[in-house]
């Protein structure tokens, strides 16, 4: 089910606790960096997941999340839209809840296999500004 209106997005901000981000920069000018930081200040449970980072925010970074030993509620998307695939794939093999493409990430076909394996998918849209939005508006 794809995910857009503001009561369905709300309840997932509030029941979610463990979100993995896959494609967090290191960088700290990048945006991925920053909304990381923002959710983490915000009481989620936040896990970078980065091939090409050791360490994020005193964070131990994961290559991938197949090597995550925990269950994760929300998977963050911060991957060029013909990435997503792989992604959504892990996903599923992971028992994710949700899928949440950043803003400006849309793959239509991975929506639809999450969908069809039974998670939500929000697509287009950035975290931090609907928390924002929805809980300080």
């Amino acid at each position: 089910m794809t995910i857009d209106t503001d009561n369905e997005l709300k309840q997932i901000l509030t029941t979610i606790k463990t979100v993995a981000s896959v494609g967090v920069s290191s960088n700290e000018e990048k945006p991925s960096y920053g909304i990381f930081y923002y959710l983490m200040k915000h009481g989620y449970q936040m896990i970078p997941v980065n091939p090409t980072a050791s360490e994020i925010l005193g964070l131990k970074v994961y290559p991938d999340l197949i090597s995550i030993p925990q269950m994760i509620d929300v998977v963050q998307v911060f991957r060029k839209p013909e990435d997503v695939r792989p992604v959504v794939d892990a996903a599923i093999r992971i028992g994710a809840k949700i899928v949440w493409m950043q803003k400006g990430i849309v793959n239509e076909d991975a929506a639809k296999k999450a969908e069809a394996a039974g998670l939500e998918v929000v697509m287009n849209r950035c975290m931090m500004e609907t928390h924002q939005r929805l809980f300080h508006g």
